[in-house]
């Protein structure tokens, strides 16, 4: 059976304190991140079943603890895309890939929204631990050799995510995986968007707000920076490189894209490490990626 969700959040429920699985009103909760966050009681829909064919009930239930919409045990592999946006590309000095950059984060960078924190190791403890606001997609089935024509069928949901990043250590090694594949890594959430409600996913304003200080301001839209009166005040770049079609088509060649596998399709530019003056994620700091359509990705930073 086809899941019948539009706005999916998984969370420990103040009913029975159990993992659960929701469908939220986007019209009471327009941005359920902000919701928890300004500590409002966020009720959902009870949906039976799993993400993948989940049915929404008439049951209310209540949140008592928001969770990453997408549980650890679920998802085989997190793959991500580096320099995917035009800016980017060109703030880090490196050439407009011809293909996509691909580094993965093992399934153990998954993490939540507030309020789970970014916990930064000792190793990261260094001035280099940094942000990078991401749309990700979560795939619906598995899939193999899949043509650009057919790949959007295999999105699930779209969501939020950081790609939180240890930049000494990545500096030192041309592989990009333990530098980004840290515990805590990859917040994600706070919602999971269907595709039917998404609107346009290669139309969406994307970022990243430091201590209350936006750093990122990018849009999923390909193509030119544009100068619409709505993004004044910052580059608003449409710079995507590689679209969602070519991505999975590209990354399934002979090569098997698991079901519930999360795909980070880059950032854009602004990240902390390219700024004059440098920025950094500090101990306590807030970090939030916020993306029209899906809501605000919230976490506080905490320093093991």
């Amino acid at each position: 059976m086809a899941p019948n969700w539009t706005h999916l959040i998984r969370f420990i429920s103040e009913e029975d304190g159990q993992i659960r699985l929701g469908e939220v009103d986007s019209k009471t909760y327009p941005d359920v991140g902000l919701a928890i966050v300004n500590g409002e009681r966020v009720a959902a829909k009870l949906i039976k079943g799993s993400i993948y064919d989940g049915v929404v009930t008439d049951q209310t239930v209540h949140v008592a603890r928001l969770l990453a919409p997408i549980g650890m045990e679920d998802v085989p592999i997190i793959r991500c895309l580096g320099l995917n946006y035009r800016d980017h590309a060109r703030e880090a000095n490196m050439p407009i890939p011809d293909v996509p950059v691909l580094f993965i984060k093992p399934r153990t960078a998954l993490n939540g929204p507030y309020p789970a924190k970014i916990n930064v190791p000792e190793i990261a403890q260094d001035g280099s631990s940094d942000y990078e606001a991401e749309l990700s997609i979560v795939l619906s089935r598995s899939g193999r050799d899949i043509s650009v024509a057919e790949a959007m069928e295999y999105v699930l949901g779209y969501t939020c995510s950081n790609d939180v990043s240890a930049r000494t250590q990545q500096f030192k090694n041309s592989q990009w995986c333990f530098a980004k594949g840290l515990d805590g890594s990859c917040p994600l959430g706070p919602v999971l968007v269907s595709p039917s409600a998404i609107g346009n996913p290669h139309n969406l304003r994307v970022r990243a707000i430091h201590n209350g200080s936006v750093v990122q301001d990018t849009n999923t839209r390909q193509g030119h920076a544009h100068d619409s009166p709505k993004y004044s005040g910052l580059a608003h770049c449409s710079e995507l490189i590689f679209d969602i079609a070519t991505t999975l088509a590209f990354l399934s060649q002979g090569t098997t894209l698991e079901k519930g596998t999360v795909i980070m399709t880059g950032t854009g530019p602004g990240i902390g490490a390219m700024r004059h003056p440098k920025v950094v994620l500090n101990d306590g700091d807030e970090i939030r990626v916020e993306i029209e359509n899906i809501g605000t990705l919230l976490n506080k930073v905490y320093y093991e």
